[in-house]
């Protein structure tokens, strides 16, 4: 399900392989949290979380998801939270290279890294769930508000509507844009560069400027799991999430 390439530098890059569209289940999410961990513990210095071309993550496995019970689900949410809190609070710089469409649970990841490094092209992110029926725990609105703002997340969230990659970085939802075949490139460069920096200045004033995101998980009721849950089941949701689900078998 990952694949893990070291670069120079001790920069690890991390590679969704969950074939066919790195869908996020029970099991990615704990290799993925399972190998941030891992990395950390081996001294890394960065680390990069990279996708197959032309798609970084299709967002959460709606399929497999709506084979579970309410515990289940409870139980998955909570695995989902504890990856996001790694990356929020992780000692060490982490960049997402988003090497192609990135909806959903792909774009939720990449809120909470250091930086953002987009494909070019025809390719969308953006968090979509009003469109299924889902409303966004309080701790993703948060990391989004941090990241481009009040209104311009309101809007976004409220119309539920995928973001061309251009339009992504006029608003800030990401940082960069690359070409296909460069995006894990320019994020190991980047990488590279701020490892260039004198370390404790460094660390220490990045520390400084993700306490807020850190922070975002001292509160118990922004990740709201229980209200997520309950909403997940709702039967509006549940028929619409069914709906979905046929409509990705006829493709």
């Amino acid at each position: 399900m990952l694949e893990k390439i070291e670069h120079a530098g001790d920069i690890v890059e991390l590679r969704l392989a969950r074939p066919p569209v790195n869908a996020l289940n029970p099991a990615l999410v704990r290799n993925l949290d399972d190998a941030i961990a891992q990395a950390q513990a081996d001294d890394a210095r960065a680390l990069v979380l990279s996708g197959k071309p032309g798609l970084f993550s299709a967002g959460l496995d709606v399929p497999e998801l709506l084979t579970l019970d309410e515990a289940g689900m409870a139980e998955f949410w909570q695995a989902f939270f504890g990856l996001l809190e790694r990356l929020a609070r992780s000692e060490i710089p982490v960049v997402t290279a988003l090497t192609g469409h990135s909806p959903a649970g792909g774009t939720v990841i990449a809120l909470f890294a250091d930086y953002r490094v987009q494909a070019e092209g025809d390719f969308r992110l953006g968090l979509n769930e009003v469109q299924v029926g889902l409303v966004v725990p309080p701790v993703i609105h948060r990391a989004l508000v941090r990241l481009i703002g009040p209104y311009p997340a309101e809007r976004h969230l409220v119309a539920g509507e995928m973001i061309p990659a251009g339009e992504a970085l006029e608003i800030g939802l990401i940082d960069e844009l690359a070409p296909p075949d460069q995006v894990v490139d320019r994020a190991v460069a980047w990488c590279r560069n701020l490892l260039q920096l004198p370390g404790h200045a460094m660390q220490g004033t990045r520390r400084l400027c993700r306490a807020d995101l850190a922070g975002l998980f001292d509160d118990g009721d922004a990740m709201d799991i229980s209200s997520f849950v309950e909403g997940w089941f709702a039967e509006p949701t549940q028929a619409t999430l069914h709906m979905l689900v046929e409509r990705l078998k006829q493709k």
